[in-house]
């Protein structure tokens, strides 16, 4: 069981009906400070590619710190109201605090997170998901835009978003940082800096205080190393290079930056993710044999995959003459596109791979599934929206007509077979906030030593 502190404090999470705005979260992090002035102070630590200034709260006085962002990727919004909770409570619970200093940063990617706010009040279906998701080309993610040599890559185009949490961590050198990740569907599974046994056992205790599964099937990359169940290493893109370059492929087409937790190791950072659902799936922590072939598995995944690279490529190709935007929607889709087919060879390839012919587990086969209806919607999604987009402006040309409309044919087929072969079962989003603060708080303390306050107990008393 967790001790009994931390289950309280959960329980002073809020109900939500829909997902914090970009405005709503500024708005509210500046009225803290103005109500807290003898304890907190609201900075602008940078400004986003379109003006939006960077806000950043700090909370409490010591001599560490600890850094917690939201919003680095666009489509994870979790963490604007995660972060509302967090700065609330610690302005009201001195033991909270640690006697550390937070720095809470309200959103990192204001620009991309507004892209998707058409969908962040419901209603929760994958298919009015999908059709109001937006998420940046790779060299556009604040989150995989950090500095990256190594072998023949290297990045350089480090963005102002970027640029802003470079200096906050290099100016806090924060003994525990997290950046705050959702996924869509499944369980929860989470990444650490580097292994952690009895925050690990916190952490996957968690997700089953709400009647959650952890995430036990297929991590997000092969080349990803596990450390217990749902809990992985944070990745490192060398080891990503190599694993692709090991497979014949060319890592430089797939590889951008690297991460915040790459950066923040120069410093000694503990740093931790949380990746949580939308949409939770029973199968997700079913570890039982089925009766497919794990490689057969693999390749039919690869075989999907391929099919809707293909359909899209063919649209985008089928339009590109006629198109005269350079919409975030056009450039991801740009990016996007050809990576589908990417994963596609690397699923092939792997699909032989020693040890391929053992049996699938019933976690795997849903993830593999869930993975295609994912990439299917989030991309189709987003390549309806450049035409779109482009037909907004004036710009409906016969070509641009003719393949939104074959598209969106298509589109709503997927988003059919979607919600008929995915589990609808919505998550309460006071839920997905509990399970990301009480992690939050776990890591963090575990970063500054609960054994130096006497006070703080949120650990596991198993």
């Amino acid at each position: 069981m967790l001790a009994p502190d931390l289950t309280r404090e959960l329980g002073t999470v809020p109900e939500y009906d829909r997902f914090a705005t970009v405005d709503e979260v500024n708005e509210y992090l500046t009225g803290l400070a103005a109500a807290h002035r003898d304890l907190a102070t609201i900075e602008r630590i940078g400004t986003s590619r379109l003006g939006d200034p960077l806000l950043c709260l700090t909370i409490g006085e010591g001599d560490r710190d600890v850094v917690v962002a939201a919003g680095p990727h666009p489509n994870e919004p979790i963490g604007g109201l995660t972060v509302m909770h967090l700065a609330s409570r610690l302005c009201a619970d001195t033991m909270l605090r640690n006697g550390a200093r937070w720095h809470i940063v309200g959103c990192l990617d204001p620009d991309g997170t507004r892209l998707n706010e058409g969908w962040f009040a419901g209603p929760y279906t994958k298919a009015h998901y999908g059709r109001h998701f937006y998420r940046p080309a790779g060299d556009e993610q604040v989150e995989w835009t950090f500095p990256f040599t190594y072998k023949r890559s290297y990045f350089d185009r480090v963005l102002p978003e970027t640029l802003a949490l470079m200096r906050l961590i290099d100016r806090t050198r924060p003994a525990f940082l997290t950046t705050l990740h959702n996924g869509e569907l499944g369980g929860v599974f989470y990444y650490l800096s580097r292994p952690e046994p009895e925050l690990q056992t916190v952490l996957t205790e968690l997700p089953g205080l709400f009647g959650l599964p952890l995430h036990v099937g297929e991590p997000e990359h092969p080349a990803i190393g596990q450390l217990a169940p749902a809990i992985f290493l944070t990745p490192r893109m060398e080891e990503t290079y190599d694993y692709v370059e090991a497979l014949g492929q060319d890592p430089t087409e797939v590889i951008t930056g690297t991460a915040s937790d790459t950066y923040a190791a120069r410093w000694g950072t503990l740093c931790l993710t949380a990746e949580l659902p939308y949409w939770v799936d029973p199968a997700a922590g079913d570890t039982s044999e089925t009766e497919i072939a794990y490689g057969e598995l693999i390749r039919t995944q690869a075989a999907h995959l391929r099919e809707t690279a293909t359909i899209l490529e063919e649209t985008l190709t089928g339009v590109t003459a006629d198109l005269v935007s350079s919409s975030p929607f056009l450039r991801a889709s740009r990016f996007f596109i050809p990576m589908l087919a990417s994963i596609a060879a690397t699923d092939e390839n792997r699909s032989t791979a020693p040890g391929a012919a053992r049996p699938a587990t019933a976690a795997e086969v849903s993830s593999c599934r869930d993975l295609v209806h994912s990439y299917r919607l989030r991309f189709g999604g987003m390549l309806l929206r450049a035409l779109e987009g482009e037909m907004a402006i004036g710009n409906g040309t016969p070509a641009i007509r003719r393949g939104c409309r074959a598209l969106s044919q298509t589109y709503e087929k997927w988003c059919v077979d979607a919600e008929n072969e995915m589990s609808d079962q919505t998550i309460p989003i006071a839920h997905l906030v509990a399970i990301q603060y009480g992690a939050i708080l776990a890591g963090a303390r575990h970063a500054l030593g609960a054994h130096e306050h006497p006070g703080n107990t949120l650990k596991s008393s198993s």
